[in-house]
């Protein structure tokens, strides 16, 4: 997957005109453009879709207002310090491209477009886009853990080129993105095991799963043991038969495997169902 790091004066006036007002200035801007614009304001809405289309050549029907916001101060600041944000993001990314990379060919095995990232003002606090490989990118980046931005994108766009699913079997397809991409994508990131991350709600089906995540990722059953050390994560190897074929499935094909198996995945006796299934709801 390629990608492209973009600042779009129309991408980055949208999401400020419809988007959390960031700065005193801004609010006080928008406020004057819809007491003064309020017909091309609410006709602009629609424009989102059509820049992502084809940017360089997008044209507004009425420029009135984005030239409006062009000319203000207040956004030209906000731009330079989307232009900042975008070299800081292309940096983090560029220095972890290799892992990226191996995440979209090796663990989610699915086709994706190359991407344009469309980078916003991180206080926007947003992540956007569509199936044809358009981002839109707001995000504070964690002082602590920069890496986590790097997490967050690739959860979205996976989940973006993922089908749609019955509400009682997103619990295992939300379990398996965050097997792929919070605890192994960040493990081949960080160089140490991130399985024990993610969301608590569904930290105990991953340890369900997790025998099948091993076969889907092709680890050899005699290397199970070394694993379930350097996770934290354990369970009785002999009982459970190899399936060779898992690691031949792309990460949408895994997750309807383990929905159509999840009675025989999830070998809780009665008491521990009814004792986890306040917090679980998998059946």
């Amino acid at each position: 997957m390629n990608t492209n790091f973009v600042v779009n004066d129309y991408i980055l006036i949208w999401n400020l005109l419809f988007g959390t007002s960031i700065t005193e200035s801004i609010y006080k801007l928008k406020q004057k453009i819809w007491k003064n614009y309020k017909d091309e304001y609410n006709s602009i809405f629609k424009d989102k879709d059509e820049i992502l289309k084809d940017y360089k050549n997008f044209i507004p029907n009425n420029d009135d207002i984005y030239n409006i916001v062009m000319d203000n101060e207040e956004y030209k600041k906000l731009k330079k310090e989307a232009e900042k944000y975008r070299l800081e993001l292309m940096k983090i990314w560029d220095k972890n491209k290799k892992e990226t990379n191996a995440l979209m060919k090796d663990i989610i095995r699915i086709k994706i477009p190359d991407y344009n990232f469309f980078i916003i003002n991180k206080e926007l606090n947003r992540i956007d886009g569509d199936r044809n490989g358009n981002l839109i990118i707001g995000k504070n980046i964690n002082p602590n853990f920069p890496l986590s931005i790097l997490l967050k994108i690739a959860i979205d766009i996976t989940n973006r080129h993922l089908k749609n699913y019955k509400e009682e079997d997103k619990k295992f397809k939300n379990a398996i993105v965050e097997l792929a991409i919070i605890n192994e994508y960040g493990t081949r990131l960080t160089g140490k095991s991130c399985y024990q991350n993610g969301s608590s709600s569904l930290m105990s089906l991953k340890r369900w799963l997790y025998p099948y995540w091993l076969m889907y990722l092709g680890v050899e059953k005699d290397k199970f043991l070394s694993y379930m050390m350097r996770d934290q994560i354990a369970f009785e190897v002999d009982k459970y038969a190899y399936e060779k074929q898992l690691k031949k499935m792309n990460l949408e094909e895994f997750i309807d495997f383990c929905i159509r198996n999840q009675r025989y995945i999830v070998r809780e006796t009665k008491e521990e169902r009814e004792k986890n299934n306040n917090n679980i709801e998998l059946l």
